[in-house]
């Protein structure tokens, strides 16, 4: 039996064809992670996997809810605070800090195909959501919520939660983004630092009736010389800024998404007022 070598060296050149093509695409993949210095990727750690249906097609839907530290707690909340939260008429004052994953594609226990998302939530919040059953049907819920604004889906509240199955699918990374508002500076003018502590904001919408298009703050910050002493950081229902050194600190959420990146703030040093206008993406 005789071997034809012209087809062994072309089997061979397609092997390293192929070698080459997949080391280019991991080399191009890095490339696109790390040239984005407005993102950081994270691999979360499985949590729980809760079973729904959308409505009103009836079609499985699964939501792996994972956990991990780079993702900013909430505000601290007791049992009894959470209560009354929910028993108050706009529960949606208090915000919980998720990153929000593509749908994808699974197989279920049955063979069908069924579509499932990953909500990444902080790992210590996690926790002490599965110490306490109320916590847990909150961030639940809270979830459901974020993924149907989110997606423009409606999800069953009729859910369940899998006991054997912690993740359906594979973890895979996501990119959460960090990216923060450039500053610009508007006529420096220099005033006298004043008392330190956390400033006097205002949040307005505009336009004031109707569906807002813009959720605009407003901080006073007597005291502050220079935009340059700012750090501010703007989430999707998250505002964060320091003004150094220790002079400043301001820590909210609001009750509205907004598009982190369009975001744009203006420091007026005759006024010190810091304005940080955020284009709302959903209420």
């Amino acid at each position: 039996m005789t071997t034809d070598s012209s087809l062994l060296n072309s089997e061979l050149e397609l092997q390293q064809q192929e070698e080459l093509y997949q080391q280019l695409l991991l080399q191009t993949m890095g490339n696109l992670q790390t040239d984005d210095p407005g993102s950081k990727v994270i691999r979360p750690q499985p949590g729980m996997c809760v079973k729904t249906l959308s409505e009103p097609d009836q079609q499985k839907v699964f939501v792996n809810i994972c956990q991990s530290n780079s993702v900013p707690p909430p505000p601290d909340l007791s049992r009894e605070e959470l209560v009354e939260l929910l028993q108050s008429e706009d529960p949606s004052g208090y915000r919980v800090p998720m990153s929000l994953g593509e749908p994808h594609t699974e197989v279920d226990n049955s063979s069908q195909g069924c579509t499932a998302y990953d909500v990444v939530i902080n790992q210590d919040f996690f926790q002490k959501c599965q110490k306490d059953p109320l916590f847990q049907q909150f961030v639940i819920m809270v979830s459901l919520e974020g993924l149907e604004n989110k997606y423009s889906l409606e999800l069953s509240r009729d859910w369940k939660v899998l006991k054997n199955r912690k993740f359906l699918g594979s973890v895979s990374e996501q990119n959460i983004r960090t990216s923060r508002p450039v500053i610009q500076e508007l006529q420096p003018q220099e005033i006298p630092t004043s008392a330190a502590g956390r400033p006097e904001f205002s949040l307005l919408v505009e336009p004031p009736a109707g569906a807002p298009e813009y959720l605009i703050a407003e901080i006073k910050l007597p005291g502050v010389t220079s935009a340059r002493s700012l750090v501010l950081d703007v989430g999707e229902d998250r505002l964060v800024l320091t003004a150094r050194p220790s002079l400043f600190h301001l820590d909210i959420f609001h009750p509205l998404l907004v598009d982190q990146e369009a975001s744009v703030a203006q420091y007026n040093n005759s006024t010190q007022v810091l304005t940080v206008t955020m284009p709302v993406v959903s209420s």
